[in-house]
């Protein structure tokens, strides 16, 4: 992952989680540090990666006005591998096919520790939600909405 060198991070390794809540109990966070890379289709072959806390989920509203676009949607797991290279539940955007722009939303950029994916099951990076911000060039917006909400 050449764009962590130099950023201080670790590598965790546990069971593969069914769940998020599962995920962070194995790596002893906060559900809230556990960060779900998610890609969203702009247009025909236009996506985004969207970095929502574990804890929150996508705003489409908030998601669209912030892209600039009328509407967006979630691919199918065949589209969202040929768009990312890794099966649904192990998308990063790190080392992804493609170089898509990346939102990730503002609660995590304050975080002093949060988790990613690495791009296979069981398998995390932890570093600071700054850090994350700075090496993926993402883009901090608001862009999620408790689940309870409606």
């Amino acid at each position: 992952m050449q764009r962590l060198s130099g950023v201080p991070h670790s590598v965790v390794r546990f069971p593969p989680p069914r769940t998020v809540v599962e995920s962070a109990a194995a790596q002893g966070l906060d559900i809230a540090q556990v960060t779900k890379a998610i890609i969203v289709r702009r247009g025909e072959d236009d996506y985004v990666f969207v970095l929502v806390p574990g804890d929150r989920v996508i705003d489409w509203k908030k998601l669209r006005r912030v892209l600039g676009v009328r509407r967006l949607s979630l691919p199918e797991r065949d589209e969202a591998e040929d768009a990312t290279g890794y099966v649904p539940g192990t998308i990063t955007p790190f080392d992804a096919r493609h170089r898509w722009p990346v939102i990730a939303d503002e609660r995590l950029a304050d975080q002093e520790l949060v988790a990613i994916g690495a791009g296979e099951r069981g398998v995390t990076i932890h570093l600071s939600g700054a850090d994350l911000v700075r090496v993926l060039d993402a883009e901090v917006a608001d862009v999620t909405r408790n689940p309870q909400e409606s």
